[in-house]
């Protein structure tokens, strides 16, 4: 499925809410959003990258009175260690609370997650405080274990920057991970394009978007599943009731699908691209060129937030 092919067959519903990925906007989770798919199909063993390693705790002692960047971390006169969540002037760490946060070395709480994932499960709670518990941080890290290069290709900049851009989308699309499934069921019956030849054997209604990039679709869900070894042609509600399942959806469109943009969301990012390039490639055909700036502006400042907590800059091009 090419994307000039499901933009001809969108264009001719006439739909007011179509997409490969339906979501509801962070405001009302009540409007799904757009996407195309491609015809590229990558499996997650075939994206392959160099894994990060967690790196031990060397900290130097605090300071008071010295300045400390976003991801600075101290050990404290107690012997314990702190992280800095946002920049400030030498604070004592046991006395302000919002510039610090205690971090644990060498473990999930760490500067990085199992397996070297740049964000460790502390950060990710606070990126997320009022996630739905369907999306753990255990799914998530066991997802990646298909896709290795993901948040593990470049420098550690980059692969900080790509995790933030991952997850300020996912953010966005489901309303900082709280919603599962696309809010507007209204909608549920148009994601089935029976012009494919396996047709829509779930039902009509089945291929809705679900989990963190609100995957929909019915050649979408075929895709997915192909590429993960998963019946989700068959058993799309696998999406919504499986974290890990979840997880690598989402995965498997930023690494593989360019949707209506040129590019993958990771490509986007790991050659240098900018994260305008990896809004296009998830909503690009309704958010960009002017077409919802609202929501572009949305997604750019979730990541200014995400890459300040992993104290990395966000680079240009940040808009679509």
């Amino acid at each position: 499925m090419t994307a000039r092919r499901v933009l001809t067959l969108l264009g001719a519903a006439v739909l007011a809410v179509t997409a490969l990925s339906a979501v509801p906007a962070p405001a009302t989770a009540s409007q799904a959003t757009a996407r195309q798919a491609t015809g590229s199909q990558v499996t997650g063993a075939q994206a392959i990258g160099s894994q990060a390693t967690v790196a031990a705790c060397n900290a130097p002692n605090w300071v008071a009175g010295q300045w400390y960047p976003v991801g600075s971390i101290v050990r404290y006169t107690d012997g314990n260690h702190y992280i800095a969540v946002h920049e400030n002037p030498g604070y004592d760490p046991v006395i302000s609370h919002w510039f610090w946060d205690p971090h644990t070395c060498d473990d999930p709480g760490g500067p990085g997650g199992p397996g070297g994932f740049v964000v460790s499960e502390s950060l990710f709670q606070q990126m997320f405080p009022n996630r739905n518990s369907f999306y753990t941080y255990a799914g998530l890290t066991s997802a990646i274990t298909a896709f290795p290069a993901f948040a593990a290709t470049g420098s550690d900049t980059t692969r900080k920057q790509e995790a933030a851009a991952f997850l300020a989308n996912v953010s966005h699309e489901t309303g900082g991970l709280v919603h599962i499934v696309e809010q507007n069921s209204a909608n549920y019956p148009h994601y089935c394009d029976r012009g494919q030849p396996y047709g829509c054997p779930a039902g009509q209604s089945a291929y809705y978007g679900r989990g963190p990039i609100q995957l929909s679709w019915n050649f979408n869900y075929k895709a997915a599943g192909d590429a993960l070894g998963l019946d989700l042609l068959n058993n799309p509600w696998l999406v919504e009731q499986n974290s890990a399942v979840a997880w690598k959806s989402a995965l498997w469109y930023w690494m593989t699908q360019r949707g209506p943009g040129s590019m993958t969301g990771h490509d986007a990012m790991v050659n240098g691209h900018g994260f305008g390039q990896t809004i296009r490639s998830i909503n690009g055909s309704i958010e960009c060129d002017g077409g919802n700036p609202a929501q572009v502006q949305s997604r750019v400042d979730t990541y200014r937030r995400f890459t300040e907590r992993l104290g990395v800059p966000t680079g240009g091009n940040l808009t679509c």
